[in-house]
């Protein structure tokens, strides 16, 4: 059974930020490195394996906005912190079957926006754009229908008013804008292949070097 089959026979309308990654993985996206934990013996496994630094997340499918409920932990980097962190997030969530995602600190000074949505009309509809905090306060974002070609990922990624932020700037090396248009293309094949998803929020796609990787992802189905 799939991630997506086994959430809608669970009832659930949307998938865990785990099971989010594990999909984009599997259409290539490249994700922060994770491991779900439930117990402090699989935590201190987890530890060992991802390395610090890291951030411990609360996970479980009911929990779409984890900052805001007290959920995230950043930058730890000692055993000690983690077991607290651990601690205090399960304390916190209150929730049948949730853990904690153990992944890895991904740093970088640039921070873009990849989705979808599924227009009623027209079906699924790519977005890309700032992302991080100036997502809701600029809106600095252009859209394509799926499925994409890459001349499409490449005009949207010069549609955007920050398109710039793209290039060398400031000691920093120009985006890997290979990279970025196969990660636009993939996500509008996550839409065409799964008709039941109804959205898709990776924020903050970070650009670590030159590379961006998914660093946090919502999928909600239909």
């Amino acid at each position: 059974m799939d991630i997506i089959e086994k959430a809608l026979n669970e009832g659930r309308s949307s998938l865990s930020e785990h099971e989010a990654a594990l999909l984009l993985a599997s259409y290539g996206i490249p994700t922060a490195r994770q491991i779900l934990v439930q117990d402090r013996t699989e935590l201190a496994a987890a530890l060992r394996t991802i390395g610090y630094p890291l951030v411990l997340k609360g996970c479980s499918p009911a929990i779409s906005h984890k900052t805001e409920k007290n959920l995230v932990r950043l930058d730890v980097r000692t055993e000690a912190e983690a077991m607290t962190a651990y601690d205090e997030i399960i304390a916190a969530i209150n929730e049948k079957d949730a853990g904690v995602l153990i992944q890895e600190m991904v740093r970088g000074s640039r921070e873009l926006v990849v989705g979808l949505t599924r227009d009623p009309q027209f079906g699924p509809c790519v977005m890309f754009g700032l992302g991080g905090i100036l997502t809701e306060i600029l809106k600095d974002v252009s859209f394509r229908l799926a499925p994409l070609e890459k001349g499409d990922a490449m005009d949207m990624m010069r549609d955007i008013q920050g398109h710039r932020i793209l290039d060398a700037v400031r000691g920093m090396d120009a985006v890997d804008r290979e990279a970025l248009a196969t990660i636009l293309i993939n996500v509008g094949k996550i839409g065409i292949d799964h008709e039941r998803i109804k959205e898709i929020d990776i924020n903050p796609l970070v650009i670590r070097g030159t590379d961006p990787i998914a660093v946090d992802a919502l999928i909600i189905l239909n």
